[in-house]
């Protein structure tokens, strides 16, 4: 999990301060000491940190927290927003040229993922109703044209190469023109990298801008090299003015160094985040959601923002008519199942509810893929009648499913009564919904 061994630590110490009802410098100082040691073992940069402390000491010790009612919730509260402003503040959009389409430059290392991350963010483009034109101007790298031409088949979004003998230049000026011809709105040049960086490709780079003269220039780095990217990401600024920043496998660093630093030692913003490796893991970067889910506030909006998109709004509907009828079935159940992993990763989803961290168990869940795909296999084996009427599966029955599925018996009995047991669940919060008359958006039905 992103930020994993950094948010026990800083929980750990803001834990201790929140509830005091008196807080004096003293308390602060101690406090600010442990919250030093943790963003130095998270691999954030130095001065970063000094910075930070001395920000968040002044106020914390100023008459907004002492003069306050609730002086151990007001440190929180600057802790939250000063790790909001160290990220950047407030989100920062893509661009949008004034006449499409608009250019991107996909910039970065070899390794980063860049030629993937091109993808991911075509595919993101996409979802917003866009058209976007993939561009391969990687000809150097052996496979880099078919890689991103398979990513293009993927997510059917037009792919433009003139193969690997042609000038990177040459390809993005043709490139605009047949965007323009197409009626793209975004042209997304995915760049040659290397393994380090040189004066031949920033030549090169600084070519391709002069040329197509960018709306953007998106630095792909990858987050779990921790400084070393924040290093990258300054040596690329010097040279060719980024416009921001996307750091990749963030799911994986669970240190998150390089998403404290870059902000304040590029002053660039971080665009995208990569928080897994389908190609709808690119998610853009909300600098106040993250400080919350550091600090185990969760982030209920992220959380809301995925289930209305993995959701069917129709089939929603329909599901409650059900439940409120009791005639929720099995193939509703596989159908749940399906949107909700749509989602993402369900312990992920499970850190986004505030609170979490305090849930005993629960933070440190992790959820078993395998077991899912055991119920599904479970569910798959039964017939048509079976799957509308569990109650009548009896002992030979199951016996049947269970050989079908490759399970045992016990694992078919226990699905059985979970999926009563989660009928009479869902019985009581449909009344109770209806009881409270909330209108809008309902979260998709599963437990």
């Amino acid at each position: 999990m992103a930020f994993e061994g950094l948010a026990d630590r800083l929980q750990e110490t803001l834990k201790k301060i929140r509830g005091k009802g008196k807080v004096n410098e003293a308390d602060v100082k101690e406090m600010m000491r442990e919250v030093r040691i943790a963003l130095l073992e998270a691999d954030v940069n130095f001065k970063v940190v000094k910075e930070f402390i001395n920000n968040v000491k002044e106020r914390a010790i100023g008459q907004e927290v002492l003069k306050s009612l609730t002086p151990g919730q007001q440190v929180v509260k600057v802790v939250n927003e000063e790790l909001t402003a160290l990220m950047g503040g407030e989100q920062s959009k893509i661009a949008v040229a004034n006449r499409p389409p608009t250019v991107v430059m996909m910039v970065g290392l070899q390794g980063a993922g860049k030629t993937t991350t091109t993808g991911k963010l075509a595919k993101h483009l996409q979802k917003q109703n866009r058209k976007p034109l993939l561009v391969a101007g990687d000809i150097y790298r052996p496979a880099a044209i078919k890689q991103l031409q398979v990513l293009g088949e993927q997510i059917k979004a037009p792919v433009f190469s003139l193969g690997d003998q042609v000038s990177p230049v040459e390809i993005a000026k043709q490139a605009i023109a047949k965007a323009k011809e197409e009626h793209c709105d975004y042209v997304l040049i995915d760049t040659a990298g290397r393994l380090h960086i040189d004066e031949a490709l920033m030549d090169e780079l600084n070519n391709i801008k002069t040329e197509v003269k960018p709306d953007e220039i998106l630095l792909v780095v990858d987050a779990m090299t921790g400084q070393d990217a924040v290093n990258v990401a300054e040596s690329f600024n010097e040279q060719l003015e980024l416009t921001g920043v996307v750091l990749t496998k963030l799911d994986g660093d669970t240190r998150g160094g390089a998403a404290l630093s870059v902000k304040s030692i590029t002053g660039k913003p971080i665009k995208f985040v990569g928080m897994g490796e389908k190609l709808d893991s690119l998610e853009p970067f909300y600098p106040d959601r993250m400080a919350s889910r550091i600090l185990g506030m969760g982030d209920v909006l992220t959380l809301i923002e995925k289930a209305q998109s993995a959701v069917d709004q129709e089939k929603a509907a329909e599901l409650e008519r059900k439940i409120r009828k009791m005639e929720f079935t099995f193939d509703d159940f596989l159908e749940q199942l399906s949107q909700v992993r749509n989602m993402g990763p369900l312990d992920e989803i499970l850190n986004m509810m505030p609170g979490a961290g305090k849930v005993k168990g629960l933070k440190d869940l992790k959820v078993d893929e395998k077991a899912i795909g055991k119920v599904e296999a479970i569910v798959r084996s039964m017939t048509r009648e079976e799957k509308q009427n569990p109650e009548m599966i009896n002992a030979s029955r199951r016996k049947r499913i269970a050989v079908g599925s490759g399970t045992s018996v016990q694992d078919v009995n226990r699905l059985l009564k979970q999926f009563e047991d989660m009928k009479k669940m869902m019985k009581q919060m449909t009344q109770m919904t209806s009881k409270k008359k909330k209108k809008g958006f309902k979260f998709p039905f599963f437990s």
